[in-house]
């Protein structure tokens, strides 16, 4: 029961981040499109800023923290769900 919801909350998350990275591409975001933004800007930033300090962008503009982030909370979530 607590793998299944561990997992569930995982992706949840995951899906989460990888919306809030996509719409990061759209310039200008406003109304309703830009109040989701920064909505999930809220829920993922903490998150991806403790990559951020760690990894710099790559030739200054291509930000691969999302990509290393959601690396490791898969692999932590593994992890955990492999103990219990």
């Amino acid at each position: 029961m607590i793998r299944a919801l561990l997992i569930g909350l995982t992706n949840a998350y995951t899906t989460i981040i990888f919306i809030y990275v996509i719409m990061s591409w759209i310039p200008n975001s406003t109304g309703i499109v830009g109040d989701v933004y920064r909505v999930l800007g809220k829920i993922c930033d903490p998150y991806l800023n403790l990559f951020k300090r760690l990894i710099p962008p790559i030739g200054g503009m291509v930000d691969v923290t999302p990509i290393i982030a959601l690396l490791v909370l898969q692999l932590v979530v593994r992890f955990i769900v492999g103990i219990l």
